[in-house]
């Protein structure tokens, strides 16, 4: 009896972690996507964006496909008022100087938060686990 109680218990931490890393992967893939958009704006001389869409849980990087994220994901993203394209569909500015518009963007998955800060100043892309805001 023991065992099995141990046993479940280790599975729903095992469950738990499991969605933790789930969703520390999918952060770590945007932020990938966010410097390489700003590294293209330097590069290019030009401003460059990436776009996400929270309604289909997607993104899309400068000359790059969209990246949807896995059904149990969420993602939420507070930008400049004039970087929103319609309802749901916003992005982070990039600009030739390394500079951006700045924002931060959530994945979520139940309790597993990782938030993803964009320096406006520096253009500077920074992840850490947080909680939903």
């Amino acid at each position: 009896m023991m065992l099995a109680v141990l046993t479940v218990v280790v599975a729903s931490v095992t469950t738990g972690g499991m969605a933790q890393a789930r969703v520390r992967a999918a952060s770590k893939d945007l932020v990938a996507a966010l410097r390489y958009t700003r590294t293209q704006a330097i590069v290019k001389r030009e401003p460059q964006f990436l776009t996400l869409d929270v309604e289909r849980r997607a993104y899309q990087a400068a000359d790059r496909d969209w990246v949807e994220l896995p059904k149990e994901m969420e993602l939420a993203m507070t930008t400049a008022a004039q970087e929103v394209v319609e309802e749901g569909v916003a992005r982070i500015r990039f600009f030739p100087d390394g500079a951006s518009t700045g924002g931060h963007v959530e994945v979520i998955r139940g309790e597993a938060v990782w938030r993803i800060d964009v320096s406006w100043l520096t253009g500077e892309v920074r992840m850490h686990a947080g909680s939903p805001d």
